[in-house]
């Protein structure tokens, strides 16, 4: 089988999950083949391809490893290693959303809607919520007040702001990138979106009592939209409605994830999530490939914005046979 210089890819494209990964791969302009050489201490296999003019490995953690900070640090820790030429990375993948219906205006996040980790105001654009220590006054409080992640590098921030002038419009921005592989096969269907009529949202009141609140249809035109804002990032899966809003509130934040936290003092990633979920008991995987594949249309626009200038055409040897 040929082999791949690991010194000609610039760009690391952080994929935990395996539909993650999938909806990566179907992104690629071209796939390489080949494969990196691996020595005793290399514990992950990485993807190679490339987009839009830049060499990518794509990296994901390996089957059944438990996912999280710890194992999203591991894994970000040895592609700095072994890919001496990095020049940013992208974290790309499914998060739960967290909307908020009480701000003015609305924050109607909805599943399939596209969450980027930007700073707000005296909001980091990464804050891990249960980093920190215990106090006496409000019960805990974020380690170097929530600001001590790396910052994501200048040139994809620049990107994102090229991406968000657009906005309300961003969107189409990357969508056509989202219709060239919709529909694609996974190991179990497609990336297809599930249906408006699917997503559910429900609520909790101050007496722990649920209901599902009630929301206009978007038309198709505006199905979906991009987010800009803090996300959350945590060890624990959330799966409760009240810790998440509490979470929102005290944090601003947009969503909440498992792996950004451990990857951004290795790799100062660009955070992309698509919206699986709203972090509550009612989650399930059905919106993982849609999410996935939406956070990777928009991954790619981020790419396209960003234009190398010397491409390396060639990084591949004529494979064996």
């Amino acid at each position: 089988m040929a082999e791949l210089d690991p010194e000609l890819y610039t760009v690391a494209w952080l994929a935990p999950l395996e539909i993650e990964a999938q909806a990566a791969l179907h992104m690629l302009d071209n796939r390489h083949k080949g494969r990196f050489t691996m020595g005793r201490g290399d514990d992950y296999v990485f993807r190679a391809g490339d987009m839009c003019g830049h060499n990518v490995i794509i990296a994901t953690l390996p089957a059944s490893q438990e996912y999280g900070t710890g194992s999203a640090a591991a894994l970000a820790s040895q592609v700095k290693k072994f890919f001496p030429s990095l020049w940013f990375g992208l974290l790309v993948g499914v998060a739960a959303g967290v909307p908020n219906l009480s701000r003015c205006p609305p924050l109607d996040i909805r599943l399939g809607d596209v969450l980027v980790g930007l700073p707000t105001g005296e909001s980091a654009g990464l804050i891990a919520y249960d980093l920190g220590k215990e106090t006496g006054n409000d019960g805990f409080q974020l380690l170097h007040f929530g600001h001590v992640l790396a910052n994501t590098e200048t040139v994809v921030r620049s990107a994102i702001g090229s991406i968000k002038l657009e906005a309300p419009n961003d969107a189409k921005v990357f969508l056509p990138f989202y219709e060239a592989i919709k529909g694609k096969e996974h190991s179990s269907g497609t990336f297809s979106d599930p249906g408006q009529e699917q997503d559910k949202l429900y609520q909790i009141d101050d007496n722990g009592t649920e209901h599902m609140v009630d929301r206009e249809r978007r038309p198709d035109s505006r199905r979906t939209r991009a987010w800009y804002g803090p996300i959350g990032s945590g060890d624990k899966l959330m799966k409760n409605a009240r810790k998440r809003n509490e979470l929102r509130d005290k944090y601003n934040v947009i969503g909440l994830e498992m792996e950004a936290a451990g990857t951004m003092n290795r790799i100062p990633v660009g955070v992309i999530r698509g919206v699986c979920d709203y972090g509550g008991e009612h989650k399930n995987k059905e919106w993982q490939p849609y999410a996935a594949a939406m956070a990777a249309a928009y991954a790619k626009a981020i790419l396209h914005e960003i234009r190398p200038k010397t491409l390396r055409t060639n990084p591949v040897p004529v494979p064996d046979g």
